[in-house]
């Protein structure tokens, strides 16, 4: 671990008042996937983030429905899940990441880094659940619980506005309040295996220049795609 590298992790910890027992445990959940291309092609296996990440995912889906259940006890499943889907939404978790620094206290591979994977949502967000799952695993669901309802305590009043906005459909609007053409989407690349594949896409409004995402998805790289670009144009959602 680099020294800048080590700082950033240090940080992190501090930041939010854990310091992991399982040293391991917390290097898996800042690690990316990307990490282990190159060693993959010389026949070595490299641990990454996406196994915590999937298991992340599922204990910030029961934290947050705890901490909605607690926070609207009267309400209907209803009224609630559009809150659930905002409070664990790609953007969110992105957005919680960057808010907590964790960019710098990734590892990634050196071309992920060029690219300016450190502020990718999509590498951002699968950290943050990561991280609750390493956070669950090494210090149980209490620990983790409180890491959430501190990292998120921002967030709840945007998701008491339901499902956000969808950024493709964002975009198209303003495009067409621009009096421009739609928006065109094309993907650039592909890669990692078939189970955990990355895509690259570009999206393109005419007279501006192209923005490229990534994501798990073609659709979640068009989303990021257009939430970038609208970012850019000061026409944020």
């Amino acid at each position: 671990m680099t020294d800048r590298r080590a700082v950033a992790v240090g940080d992190l910890e501090r930041r939010i008042g854990h310091t992991f027992q399982d040293r391991k445990l917390l290097e898996l959940a800042l690690t990316h996937a990307s990490v282990g291309d190159g060693a993959k092609k010389a026949g070595d296996k490299v641990g990454d983030n996406e196994v915590l990440e999937f298991i992340g995912d599922r204990v910030l889906g029961l934290l947050a429905a705890e901490a909605l259940a607690e926070r609207f006890p009267n309400a209907k499943e209803g009224e609630l899940a559009p809150r659930l889907n905002a409070l664990v939404s790609r953007e969110t978790c992105a957005r919680v990441a960057r808010a907590a620094e964790m960019g710098p206290a990734l590892r990634l591979s050196a071309s992920s880094s060029k690219i300016g994977g450190r502020e990718t949502d999509s590498i951002l967000a699968g950290a943050a659940e990561a991280l609750m799952a390493a956070l669950y695993r090494d210090g149980g669901l209490d620990l983790a619980r409180r890491v959430f309802l501190d990292l998120w305590s921002g967030e709840f009043d945007l998701a008491n506005q339901g499902k956000p906005r969808d950024p493709k459909t964002a975009l198209q609007e303003w495009a067409q309040a621009q009096g421009k053409p739609l928006p065109t989407y094309a993907v650039k690349d592909r890669k990692g295996p078939d189970h955990a594949p990355v895509f690259t896409v570009a999206v393109t409004v005419v007279g501006l220049d192209p923005v490229l995402a990534e994501g798990r998805s073609r659709q979640e790289a068009e989303k990021a795609a257009a939430k970038a670009l609208l970012e850019r144009e000061g026409a944020g959602i």
